[in-house]
């Protein structure tokens, strides 16, 4: 992608994160603090997170990578590093939900965009036989 426009162009860039992990199996709570960025790469946009995940009184650096694609007919389409697929969104809509189903485990989450392009969520929901918890998470664009 040489340029972004579009749905591109709203997630292109740095961002601040934030998030707040429900564990709901082992009743503890945990928080992610860090730094992610969107850069173009052929194709789409990478996505990149890096940062500390405190839970149940540990401190350890934590990171991901996506590739995010911007098909034409609007929907992001996010794929693993290792390029399997992982869900696509409407990201037009105020709240755009998608599903993953990889069993035993389902992964739900819902984007949450609001009028302001520098602030949007993800509400993730994820079940399985040894998995139970929430993420919230919060990106902002750095001051």
């Amino acid at each position: 992608m040489e340029k972004a426009t579009g749905a591109a162009a709203r997630f292109l860039g740095h961002w601040q994160v934030d998030r707040h992990v429900h564990d709901l199996d082992a009743a503890r709570t945990g928080r992610f603090e860090g730094r992610a960025s969107f850069s173009p790469v052929p194709g789409g946009l990478l996505y990149e997170e890096m940062g500390t995940l405190r839970l149940g009184g540990l401190a350890m650096r934590a990171a991901r990578r996506y590739l995010y694609r911007f098909p034409e007919g609007g929907e992001v389409r996010v794929y693993f590093d290792d390029g399997r697929f992982f869900h696509a969104f409407d990201p037009g809509a105020a709240r755009a939900e998608a599903l993953h189903l990889c069993p035993p485990d389902r992964y739900e989450v819902a984007y949450l965009f609001g009028p302001d392009p520098h602030d949007w969520r993800s509400e993730w929901r994820v079940e399985g036989p040894r998995k139970d918890y929430r993420l919230v998470t919060r990106y902002t664009r750095p001051a």
